[in-house]
């Protein structure tokens, strides 16, 4: 998950009121539930010596929720009586909390915030391409590629055995004018999935012009793209078959995410046992697991994508941080040595999403359960890290 939703807890020092809570209103007694939960949490606020600015600016913040329309619940991050961040949450927590700490309390929103990665998706004809950018709530168009114009005859697309040279000629015309707009679509495709390696391609339109593009896409990318026969570059066309099946594509795209972290983690740590030597030798300190070589990590700026069981005991262990994000260490002494002149303790798994967040990295709740980490903290890195580095 990529987390620049965070970005706004950045700017602003603690300590911090974070507040998770069912904002659901499904039975009939919703709206009393809803007001019970919210005195719950003031109370819990109230209770860890929260300030009545702040306790006060969540009360209103959650008092004013609409209704209509409420989603499953919501996260409510404040500081210094000013709510910084509201986030709605597309499940709705298993039991309310709120915490009062020296950071925001991110671990448990994770697994609560719905993950839309951004789709691109190119509306394929023989005639060019139109693609858009769908990030699961609405699309939007964001360039195209047209081909030459076809030559005028038979109808695109006849192939039958040419009756004369001219009608050879014509149909070698219109093939040629097609493998030209099949690759324009191509480099435009490639071209914008270079400027964000992150979204999925999608291709759609006539399965003969899907194949022509993606087998000019540059490797890996052809290999990556998904396509699909709903959503053709036809006007006034019914896209809500479309848009479930990009509801599919981004879930799936998610799991496979997880599950090719999982294995770089896995294979990272892998030795031979007759050589000693990693399996994987270009993964070889490309992974880090363990409180200690994470927050290593974060403090050296080589956090590509954290892994976090948050059910397992490390992800709880207090560390210490500064006002930096990247201030971290096991220890406050370590912490102080580092520029940071009153350290603050922290739980591990907040002080490494906060880190994460400032870094522009990824973040990947593990289930219970799963073969994650070793000790429920792990990290893949942007470069190697030595084994011997201090």
């Amino acid at each position: 998950m990529e987390l620049t939703f965070l970005q706004p807890l950045l700017d602003r020092p603690g300590p911090w009121a974070s507040v998770v809570i069912d904002t659901s209103r499904a039975t009939e007694d919703g709206a009393k539930q809803a007001e019970l939960r919210l005195r719950a949490a003031v109370r819990e606020l109230t209770r860890l010596g929260a300030d009545r600015r702040t306790v006060d600016a969540i009360a209103r913040q959650l008092g004013a929720e609409s209704p209509s329309g409420s989603p499953p619940g919501r996260a409510v991050f404040a500081a210094d009586g000013r709510v910084v961040l509201d986030l709605p949450l597309a499940a709705s927590p298993a039991a309310a909390m709120a915490t009062w700490a020296a950071l925001p309390r991110l671990a448990p929103v994770l697994p609560l915030r719905a993950e839309y990665p951004d789709v691109l998706l190119a509306r394929i004809d023989r005639t060019g391409a139109d693609l858009e950018l769908s990030d699961g709530r609405r699309r939007r168009r964001v360039g195209g590629a047209q081909g030459p114009q076809a030559p005028q005859g038979r109808g695109r697309g006849h192939r039958s055995m040419p009756a004369d040279r001219y009608e050879w000629h014509y149909q070698h015309r219109v093939e040629d004018t097609w493998d030209r707009t099949a690759q324009l679509i191509a480099d435009e495709v490639a071209r914008q999935h270079a400027a964000a390696p992150d979204r999925v391609v999608v291709l759609t339109g006539d399965a003969r012009e899907r194949h022509e593009v993606r087998r000019r896409l540059p490797h890996p990318l052809g290999s990556l793209v998904v396509e699909l026969d709903a959503g053709g570059r036809a006007p006034g066309g019914d896209d809500r078959a479309l848009d479930q099946e990009l509801d599919h594509v981004r879930s799936h795209a998610v799991d496979e995410r997880m599950e090719r972290a999982l294995a770089e983690l896995a294979a990272g740590r892998t030795r031979d046992p007759g050589t000693g030597h990693a399996v994987a030798p270009e993964l070889a300190g490309r992974t880090a697991e363990g409180v200690p070589q994470v927050l290593r990590a974060a403090r050296d700026r080589n956090l590509a994508t954290l892994l976090l069981d948050d059910s397992a005991p490390d992800a709880a262990r207090t560390v210490w941080t500064g006002p930096d994000a990247c201030q971290l260490a096991p220890g406050r002494s370590e912490v102080h040595a580092l520029g940071a002149h009153y350290p603050l303790p922290a739980r591990a798994d907040d002080a490494l999403l906060r880190a994460a967040v400032a870094l522009d990295a990824d973040a990947i709740t593990v289930p219970t359960g799963a073969p994650g980490p070793i000790g429920g903290v792990g990290a893949l890195l942007r470069w190697p890290q030595r084994a011997d580095a201090a």
